[in-house]
């Protein structure tokens, strides 16, 4: 089977930069997946995606060596199967605050005896090999989101459930959650202190630790708290801020020397 890049960089300790896909076309995907990241995630949550949109995406990102991901709406049994039939390589699923809904959620993603994952693995085959349903389980990230005060409470216990091997830290939610405006890349304050707690205990238990940030400086900063994959905005906030900053510079008259990129 295809080996999962993700959890090998996980395991040589190494930082996963991982973009994030919510414009829901495959072009803007093969786009994204050509850029260098490690991995890309499909936003199906909050980005205008659904299932057929997905799955053409994903095949865009299977043009290169980036891993494909995805976000679901929910925890959903249903769209979690179907999405690792289709190919991804990780669900990342929000809200989970309870013990009793990550081992939902993980059973979604795993094959029997771990799991009760139905077996059906339709383009995962193409993508990950003909052994994929023997190995898939060694190859799957199962990533819980942590994003509320509930979920903080309850860290030991639904870092504990067997077959999850990552989390990921929705900071808005969080800080939310601890009746503060919903922002990222926090450096103070109880949703600050959150962040670093979960880092730690993740550590403790030996699950691999991600979050969101709005910029590469706090991707960085984020690594030294303990956290070893970061998401850097999206391909909708990368397109909007790029071009918002070109037509400033233009209408404003201060454009930069050397600027010139690819017309296409």
């Amino acid at each position: 089977m295809r080996k999962n890049r993700v959890l090998e960089l996980f395991r040589q300790g190494d930082l996963v930069v991982n973009g994030w896909c919510a414009l829901g076309h495959s072009y803007a995907a093969e786009v994204m997946s050509h850029a260098g990241w490690d991995s890309l995630t499909i936003d199906m949550q909050h980005g205008p995606v659904d299932y057929t949109q997905a799955v053409p995406m994903l095949t865009a990102i299977s043009t290169t060596d980036t891993v494909p991901l995805a976000r679901v709406p929910w925890n959903e049994e249903g769209i979690i199967m179907k999405l690792l039939d289709a190919g991804c390589y990780g669900i990342i699923c929000p809200m989970i605050n309870t013990r009793e809904q990550c081992e939902k959620f993980v059973g979604s993603c795993l094959y029997p005896p771990i799991g009760y994952r139905s077996h059906g693995p339709n383009r995962a085959r193409l993508y990950g090999g003909a052994d994929y349903p023997s190995e898939a389980n060694n190859e799957i990230v199962v990533m819980a989101m942590i994003e509320t005060k509930q979920a903080v409470d309850n860290i030991d216990a639904i870092l504990s459930v067997e077959g999850l091997n990552s989390i990921y830290v929705g900071p808005a939610d969080l800080a939310q959650s601890y009746g503060l405006p919903p922002t990222s890349d926090h450096r103070e304050g109880t949703a600050f202190d959150a962040v670093v707690k979960i880092a730690e205990r993740c550590q403790h238990h030996g699950v691999y630790a991600g979050i969101h940030v709005g910029s590469a400086e706090y991707a960085l900063y984020a690594q030294e708290l303990g956290y070893q994959f970061t998401t850097l905005l999206s391909d909708a906030a990368l397109l909007g801020g790029s071009a918002r900053d070109i037509v400033t510079e233009v209408k404003d008259g201060k454009a930069a020397p050397g600027g010139k990129r690819d017309l296409y």
